[in-house]
């Protein structure tokens, strides 16, 4: 299985200087789904199964409370500008709709974010295949060239929590953050690397949650220097070959060089093929008798033990409702979600045996209200598939 850069040309140079502009609607309906048109790419191979997945369709009827309105999916889609909507009861596909214009079964989203879960997902198998020894090994005995920086101190496990203590408050609108020195560099205003190298320490390592894609994007630097193998190749020899996926994936690669993968945020696929990740998490990591994540590693989503990773505990940087474990984000009651800005989740409920896809084009990066009004909408569809109450965000 090998992985490949398939487009490695230079992109069009308006899109470093209109990258704000493509990012909005109406122009980000068409950008999060034709991202390998504008940057480079490496393949993430699919492998020669394919398992479809079991074809159980039936209308969702259902509203759901937020705001003291009644609101159904129709609602759900045009208020938080849904693209996909996938959901899994039971391992087999129950409801499947595409509402954005460039939209459907075949087409590759952006996932922006929830690249961090699926890179949480490889480390897990890295450690169990002892590539990675343990997630208390330090930054340095990987990358040893992040001594004398601010990550010098930090474990892999501070990295896979948020709280390596470095970085700034991630504020995407906000001139010379650490994310918008991140973003520009990767489209090739700067190295990316040297924005890591630059971050300055805020707090000591393993104290305070501080939501950041430079953990995040280090995470994944350290599991290719553990691997030998680039972000893409790893990806597609232990888990994308082995789903039974519908399509190749793909990362899309920094404009700048040395080109490469964000791990915290570049992967395109799918909505299925994103389903059928979430079928992994919601079944202890096995698929078809196969143990492909450890069921440890999958268990650790659900952490909620840590005080200052529980659900409301999380400070300026996290939502009320959320907490936080091993790059996924929690839920009370069980659940569990990668999320992406402009509205992307994949959202796991071991306990009701339901997983959610949805991709949206919000036209902001974050945006609490329709966070809240999606993840209420999520928990009443669980609720109606399940037969069970669940803790509405309302």
């Amino acid at each position: 299985m090998t992985s490949v850069i398939d487009h490695d040309v230079p992109a069009p140079s308006w899109f470093a200087r209109q990258g704000d502009l493509i990012m909005r609607r109406p122009f980000n309906e068409w950008t999060f789904t034709h991202m390998n048109w504008l940057l480079p790419t490496e393949r993430v191979a699919r492998g020669p199964l394919h398992r479809p997945l079991p074809d159980r369709h039936r209308e969702l009827a259902l509203t759901y409370r937020f705001d003291g309105a009644e609101l159904s999916l129709a609602d759900l889609h045009r208020r938080t500008f849904t693209t996909a909507f996938v959901v899994l009861h039971r391992g087999a596909l129950v409801h499947e709709s595409y509402p954005g214009a460039f939209a459907g079964p075949r087409s590759r989203f952006q996932l922006f974010s929830l690249s961090k879960s699926l890179t949480s997902m490889l480390v897990g198998i890295a450690l169990a295949e002892g590539a990675i020894g343990a997630v208390t090994d330090r930054v340095t005995d990987y990358r040893p060239d992040f001594a004398g920086t601010a990550y010098a101190d930090a474990t892999l496990a501070d990295l896979l929590a948020m709280t390596s203590g470095v970085g700034d408050l991630e504020a995407w609108d906000v001139p010379g953050t650490d994310i918008k020195r991140f973003e520009e560099a990767c489209l090739g205003r700067g190295s990316v690397e040297d924005v890591l190298r630059s971050a300055r320490r805020h707090a000591a390592p393993g104290q305070h949650f501080n939501y950041s894609t430079l953990d995040a994007q280090l995470i994944g630097w350290v599991l290719e220097a553990a691997t030998g193998m680039s972000l893409a190749r790893y990806a597609a020899e232990r888990l994308w070959s082995r789903l039974g996926a519908d399509r190749d994936a793909y990362y899309w690669l920094s404009r700048s060089r040395p080109r490469t993968a964000i791990g915290g945020g570049s992967f395109n696929a799918t909505a299925r093929d994103v389903a059928r990740l979430g079928l992994l998490m919601a079944r202890d990591g096995v698929l078809d008798g196969e143990q492909i994540i450890p069921r440890d590693w999958v268990r650790r989503a659900g952490v909620r033990d840590v005080p200052h990773l529980a659900v409301g505990a999380l400070g300026p940087s996290g939502y009320d409702h959320y907490g936080y474990a091993n790059q996924w984000w929690t839920l009370d009651g069980g659940a569990f979600t990668g999320l992406g800005v402009h509205g992307q989740y994949l959202f796991v409920d071991p306990a009701a045996d339901v997983v959610i896809v949805k991709c949206s084009a919000w036209p902001t990066e974050d945006d609490p209200d329709r966070d809240r009004e999606t993840v209420a909408a999520l928990q009443a569809v669980t609720a109606r598939l399940s037969g069970r109450s669940v803790s509405l965000v309302a």
